[in-house]
């Protein structure tokens, strides 16, 4: 009973989802220009691929995946290389290959790839005594393994999806329970980057202008500048998200245009058409949808499959508090999508895939107890 009630609450919250998604999507279609008045059909259209690869995934699909995990992670790293070279710039960041009308984003692909490869790695590990020495071989690939993408996609450049791969890592470390003093000197090595790039930020602008190009550099100075700039994007989606007060400006009613309504400011367009009640509404399918993953990592489950509840656990909630708090001005502005929600085929068909293998967990916890 518990295993359905959990399948039956994720999957209600995806339709859910799903709904407002494709709605919030077609109300944008005033401020796109023509050739992207169709978005809201593409996005059906992604929401029944995704399904199909969430179903295989369910029944069969996530062994294979974790059986070639490695060879998968491998083949996304390269694609992630290749993008460099043959990837179409979009406002100046190379992201995306584009098919035709439809465009592929691999760094969404290697936010899945990496949660699996680093819990597999965490779980061999486990499955035998270890010492001090075997801690820091650990250490060191699960570090290896998260810099190589990381690299490859900060080059790009996407500093929002570089966040979430180390995010990832470190909710897996927090859970790993290593000895104390690794954590210290993690921690402390870390500080002392941190503080060494502020100090180069503060007093030698110029030093990180000379080993930075200007659109890496124009991106971290708007993370670093966050709270003292207004900006336009920002100016608006306030003006948005403020006007339609409790119930909104009315479906495809708002007055306001921000950019990217149907990607990084998705929440601002459904909140300010359906108003505050509409945006708690979203809110409450959100924690309701986050409390079942999070009722699945309680459960007693295989060591792999653990690590890779928490490290999904952990990409959605960031990707959730990051898009809705920088369309409030609560966190700055980074690209994040609100996932299921957004505007997007790469994260869209990538999310479902990460539905497929909870609800795979989900089905395996009872062989596991048995």
């Amino acid at each position: 009973m518990k295993n359905q009630r959990i399948n039956l609450s994720i999957i209600i919250s995806i339709i859910l989802f799903s709904i407002i998604s494709i709605i919030s999507i077609y109300m944008t279609r005033n401020y796109l220009s023509i050739s992207y008045q169709n978005l809201y059909l593409k996005q059906l259209f992604f929401y029944i691929i995704g399904s199909i690869v969430a179903i295989f995934i369910t029944l069969k699909g996530f062994n294979l995946i974790k059986r070639y995990h490695f060879l998968i992670y491998i083949g996304i790293n390269i694609l992630l290389l290749f993008l460099l070279f043959y990837g179409v710039p979009v406002n100046g960041s190379k992201c995306w290959f584009y098919i035709s009308s439809f465009s592929f984003q691999p760094s969404e692909l290697m936010k899945i790839s990496l949660i699996i490869t680093l819990s597999m790695t965490i779980s061999k590990y486990l499955s035998k005594k270890n010492t001090l020495k075997d801690e820091f071989i650990l250490l060191l690939k699960l570090f290896i393994i998260t810099l190589i993408p990381s690299i490859l996609t900060f080059l790009e450049p996407d500093t929002g999806v570089v966040i979430i791969y180390f995010l990832t890592l470190l909710s897996m470390l927090i859970f790993l329970g290593l000895n104390k003093k690794w954590y210290i000197i993690s921690i402390s090595i870390l500080l002392l980057l941190v503080l060494s790039f502020i100090a180069l930020y503060i007093f030698n602008k110029e030093f990180l202008l000379n080993i930075l190009p200007s659109s890496y550099f124009y991106r971290l100075d708007r993370i670093l500048n966050w709270q003292t700039s207004s900006g336009y994007q920002l100016e608006k989606s306030l003006m948005g998200i403020s006007g339609g007060g409790l119930l909104g400006f009315g479906f495809n009613q708002n007055p306001v245009y921000f950019p990217e309504p149907q990607t990084d400011f998705i929440f601002a367009t459904y909140t300010s058409n359906f108003g505050f009640l509409g945006a708690l509404f979203l809110i409450i399918i959100i924690l309701i949808f986050n409390t079942s993953i999070l009722r699945l990592s309680l459960k007693k489950i295989d060591t792999p499959n653990k690590f890779i509840i928490i490290g999904i656990f952990t990409m959605l909630f960031y990707g959730q508090i990051q898009n809705i708090g920088m369309t409030l001005g609560l966190l700055p502005i980074t690209g994040i999508p609100l996932p299921f929600i957004s505007y997007g085929g790469s994260s869209l068909i990538s999310y479902m895939a990460i539905i497929g293998i909870i609800l795979n967990i989900n089905k395996e916890t009872y062989k596991y107890r048995n």
